[in-house]
C-alpha cells in the first residue's frame, strides 16, 4: 500500500497487446463516466482491478444488491477484433475523484504504473469542457501529449483546445503519461454542467470510437441523452420564466421609484 492507494487484483492479469486505456471518473455533466460505463456494459469487459484511496470521499456506496463497499475506482479490460485486427482494452471508471491534490497526484501515478505493466500504446481521458449555457449539438474539444497525434486528431472534425487547463484527473492521468513516454488524448465534450449531460458523452464516445475503429451498441445512450435534451427544455423554461418575473418586478420596481420622485 502507497501511503494513499492499495491496487486490489480480482483476477489473474491477462496478457494484453498494446491495449487503450480509456478513462471516465466521475465529473462535471458525468459526461467521461457515463461513456466509460456504458462501453463496459456493451462489450461486457471483465472486471480486474479495484483501487482505494485515503484520499476519496470518506463514505461508503450502497449497491444495487443493497450491500456496501468503501468507494473505489476499478479498471476492466476487453479483447476484441475489429475489421480482422485484434483489439485490446483497458477501462477505468469509478465513484469519486481524490479529494486533496496530493491524493490526486498519488492516484494519477498508480494509474501510470499500471498502463505501464500492460503496456499501454496510447491513454484517453474522457471528460467535459463546461460553458454554462445549454447547446443542441455539443462540440468536442481535444488535447493531447505530441503535436503530430494533436494534428491527426484535428483532421477528424475536433476542435483543439489552445489555452487554459484541465483541473483534476482528467489533465494528471495524461500529464504523467507524458512524462513517462505513453501517448495520451484528452476529449472534452461541451456541455452547461448543470446536468448529467448524455448528450455530451455521446458526442465524446462518438470521436472515441471512430478513432480507434470500433462500433457497439448505442441505443441506451441515445435514450439517456434523449432524457439529458427533456431536462435542458425543462431547466429552460424554468429559468425563461424566472426571467419574466425578474424583468416584471425591476418594471414595477421601476414605476414605483418614478412615482414617488413626481410626488
Amino acid at each position: 500500500m502507497n501511503g494513499y492507494v492499495k491496487v486490489v487484483y480480482a483476477i489473474e492479469p491477462p496478457r494484453l497487446s498494446k491495449p487503450y486505456m480509456i478513462c471516465g471518473l466521475p465529473g462535471s455533466g458525468y459526461v467521461g463516466k457515463l461513456a466509460v460505463d456504458h462501453l463496459v456494459q456493451e462489450l461486457h469487459a471483465i472486471h480486474l482491478i479495484d483501487i482505494y484511496s485515503y484520499s476519496f470521499p470518506p463514505q461508503v456506496m450502497i449497491r444495487q444488491n443493497g450491500c456496501l463497499e468503501l468507494i473505489k475506482n476499478s479498471i476492466y479490460y476487453w479483447q476484441g477484433n475489429t475489421n480482422g485486427k485484434s483489439i485490446d482494452m483497458l477501462f477505468l471508471t469509478g465513484d469519486a475523484q481524490p479529494v486533496t491534490p496530493e491524493g490526486e497526484y498519488i492516484l494519477a501515478e498508480e494509474l501510470i504504473n499500471i498502463a505501464e505493466r500492460f503496456n499501454v500504446s496510447m491513454v484517453f481521458t474522457l471528460a467535459a469542457y463546461i460553458t454554462g449555457v445549454f447547446v443542441d449539438r455539443p462540440k468536442v474539444y481535444v488535447t493531447a501529449t505530441d503535436e503530430n497525434l494533436l494534428q491527426e486528431l484535428k483532421g477528424k472534425g475536433l476542435a483543439i483546445m489552445d489555452n487554459g487547463s484541465i483541473t483534476g484527473m482528467n489533465g494528471l492521468i495524461l500529464g504523467i503519461a507524458k512524462i513517462k513516454g505513453i501517448k495520451g488524448v484528452c476529449l472534452l465534450g461541451e456541455t452547461s454542467g448543470y446536468v448529467v449531460d448524455a448528450k455530451a458523452s455521446q458526442a465524446v464516445l462518438k470521436y472515441l470510437l471512430d478513432y480507434v475503429n470500433l462500433r457497439i451498441d448505442m441505443s441506451s445512450l441515445e435514450k439517456r441523452a434523449r432524457d439529458t435534451e427533456i431536462i435542458i427544455k425543462a431547466l429552460e423554461q424554468q429559468m425563461s420564466r424566472g426571467a419574466n418575473v425578474l424583468q416584471e418586478q425591476q418594471m414595477e420596481h421601476g414605476k414605483d421609484k418614478e412615482l414617488g420622485y413626481i410626488s
